[in-house]
């Protein structure tokens, strides 16, 4: 079951952050599709529930060194 969430993020602040961002989520299992917003300093992902959760999701954000608001 195909799931959307929007995740603010703290600590972008250039093109390779957002480049950064989008990889860890993509990394997860279940990670249909992840576009990260530098200006609006937001990630838009769609995912499998039955896979990946949004806890996980928050969990790789705050592994590569952002911060989940």
């Amino acid at each position: 079951m195909s799931e959307q969430i929007v995740i603010n993020i703290g600590g972008m602040s250039c093109n390779h952050c957002k480049m950064a961002v989008e990889k860890a989520l993509k990394s997860l299992d279940g990670v249909e599709d992840a576009t990260v917003d530098l200006a609006a300093a937001k990630a838009t992902v769609n995912y499998d529930a039955g896979k990946v959760s949004g806890e996980d999701l928050k969990g790789v954000i705050s592994e590569a060194g952002y911060e989940v608001k």
